[in-house]
């Protein structure tokens, strides 16, 4: 939660539009889509200046070889999350001691990797941090279920779509929301999302007439924020639909009638800084894997993915 607003629910700004979310370095208007994506918000669409050439290259460079550095959170199952174990599936965290990375995320980074000649490592951030980070040079990519926005495209760059996902809305059983079949049924509703993600933007973009519950940082806090009663409803991915119903038995999935649910989709791709020599690799790296291979890998991840 903020800091300095305790409520869940999310201030509005003075002139009667979109809330605002503000940081440093950070664009002040949240985007469409995910514009704002994944969050999509202010935090996470920074306008922050590409990387010298010296930070890009000493990033890529590690060890006796080439490493490239991936940004992603690492708690965002099962596009990606921290494991304990070395597995064929995982990557090293290189800035958490003796933890992995493993994940949706983690293997088209290992594809990507593979294809530019270097071994990935995982670093662990948040994920308003992620742009910041890649501007700065402490990261070569992200690849972090992250949504080319037009508000993000102001300051990185993005590589074709490496999955495509829409969102959707999540109430507890017996909820007096629980048998809604539009948006539209969700007035007056406070309805949360992960913060600095499209997530969280759809909200405000889509829901005018719902309450827009402050966002906290990441998909796990937001589901407790739901279970504990904090709020009416949450979105999510819809991709991760299944695990989540996993570890709560007590979610329901709201059904939405034919074109009454979200308009906006959530296609991920990879993020890199504007100028990036190998951007061209990495798209080649993106597109040779084939639809086939995306289901099964995210099927698979789905599988390992931790309850």
């Amino acid at each position: 939660m903020n800091d300095q607003n305790t409520s869940p629910v999310r201030q509005s700004s003075t002139n009667g539009g979109l809330p605002k979310r503000t940081a440093s370095g950070f664009l002040t208007r949240r985007g469409f889509l995910a514009a704002g994506a994944l969050t999509v918000a202010a935090t996470a669409l920074a306008g922050c200046g590409t990387a010298p050439d010296g930070a890009q290259a000493e990033a890529t460079e590690g060890g006796s070889g080439t490493t490239l550095r991936v940004g992603m959170e690492a708690a965002y199952a099962p596009y990606n999350w921290q494991a304990t174990e070395e597995t064929e599936f995982t990557i090293p965290i290189e800035n958490v001691s003796g933890a992995y990375a493993d994940g949706y995320d983690v293997q088209i980074a290992k594809r990507v990797a593979e294809a530019l000649g270097a071994e990935p490592v995982a670093v662990k951030l948040s994920f308003d941090g992620l742009v910041d980070a890649l501007n700065n040079g402490q990261i070569d990519l992200i690849i972090a279920g992250m949504s080319d926005t037009p508000e993000r495209r102001q300051s990185i760059d993005f590589s074709d779509p490496y999955i495509e996902d829409s969102i959707g809305i999540f109430v507890m059983k017996g909820s007096p929301y629980e048998n809604a079949t539009s948006l539209a049924d969700f007035a007056g509703a406070t309805v949360m999302g992960q913060k600095a993600t499209l997530y969280d933007d759809v909200i405000g973009e889509e829901m005018p007439d719902s309450t827009h519950a402050n966002p906290v940082d990441t998909m796990p806090a937001v589901l407790s924020q739901l279970a504990q009663g904090a709020v009416d409803a949450v979105t999510y991915p819809k991709m991760n639909e299944e695990g989540y119903m996993r570890s709560n038995e007590n979610l329901v999935p709201i059904q939405f009638a034919e074109g009454k649910g979200f308009a906006t989709t959530n296609p991920a791709s990879v993020g890199y800084a504007k100028g990036y020599e190998k951007a061209d690799a990495v798209n080649d790296a993106v597109n040779a894997i084939s639809d086939t291979e995306r289901q099964e890998i995210w099927t698979a991840a789905c599988d390992r993915q931790p309850a």
